[in-house]
């Protein structure tokens, strides 16, 4: 049954992205307010859906399997649920023509690969609670990042002065500016209290291999402190806020998800 509404949710993923995208080929910079509202609706379904497939995944009698597929998978499917909640009040359904085929991508891989359980069992609620803000600020800046990159594109057709029909679709540059200081604001919060909870209910933060993960992460969340505070002092904007959410991105996949795959597949060690 949950592979069964697994492949539904893809199918509805893939559908609302094409729908969008053929609506901007055709020139429609924003689909009309019943439509708009009907791809949401449409594509919080198919985040429900996926939402059932993971927890029948990740929750199992053994313990919370945070094997790297199922945890790819929650990732992407939080950033669909917040930019999907996000289209409700402001018009930025198109960043879903980038984001949704991704998330059908892990949602695939989830269901196709077979890959070795990675048990949390007996875990306190401190590091389940670890677990989840540390996914939730992941997730928040993948939302972020795809919106550094489209701002970047956007910028420089309007540098050039050539804003095409896919460049018109997205909102203002400010918007969009102020879209992805919120989304980063509100990572970085995430990833701080991910941090400082990861101090007091993980064991040893700086265990052999957990070492490189904090580090890492540490050295995100100092980049991410350094565009805020370079965008509170300074007032950044445009190229530099871009260059250094992708550089903060960058790193905290390298530090979860490189660690998480290196572990799992070549060490073959949780």
């Amino acid at each position: 049954m949950s592979t069964f509404f697994g492949i539904f949710a893809i199918l509805i993923y893939l559908l609302i992205a094409f729908l969008l995208g053929l609506g901007l080929k055709k020139g429609q910079l924003h689909p009309s307010g019943s439509n708009r509202r009907f791809l949401v609706l449409a594509g919080l379904t198919g985040v429900l859906l996926h939402g059932i497939t993971l927890f029948i995944a990740v929750f199992t009698p053994a313990g919370v399997n945070l094997e790297f597929f199922n945890v790819a998978s929650l990732a992407s499917w939080l950033a669909a649920l917040l930019l999907l909640l996000s289209a409700l009040r402001t018009p930025v359904e198109n960043l879903a023509i980038a984001l949704l085929p991704l998330t059908a991508a892990t949602l695939l891989l989830q269901l196709l690969i077979p890959a070795k359980p990675v048990l949390l069992a007996n875990a306190s609620s401190g590091l389940e609670a670890h677990i989840l803000l540390s996914i939730l600020a992941f997730s928040l800046l993948v939302i972020a990042s795809l919106q550094a990159i489209l701002l970047a594109i956007q910028d420089s057709h309007l540098r050039n002065r050539k804003p095409g029909g896919f460049i018109r679709a997205l909102p203002p540059l400010e918007t969009m500016e102020r879209l992805l200081f919120q989304m980063i604001g509100l990572g970085f919060t995430f990833l701080s209290l991910a941090l400082f909870n990861g101090v007091l209910f993980v064991d040893d933060v700086f265990a052999q291999h957990l070492v490189h993960k904090t580090a890492l992460s540490i050295v995100a969340w100092l980049v991410f402190a350094v565009l805020l505070w370079g965008r509170w002092r300074f007032g950044w904007r445009g190229r530099s806020a871009i260059h250094w959410t992708l550089i903060g991105l960058l790193i905290l996949l390298i530090g979860y998800f490189g660690s998480k795959l290196i572990l799992e597949f070549i060490l073959e060690r949780a």
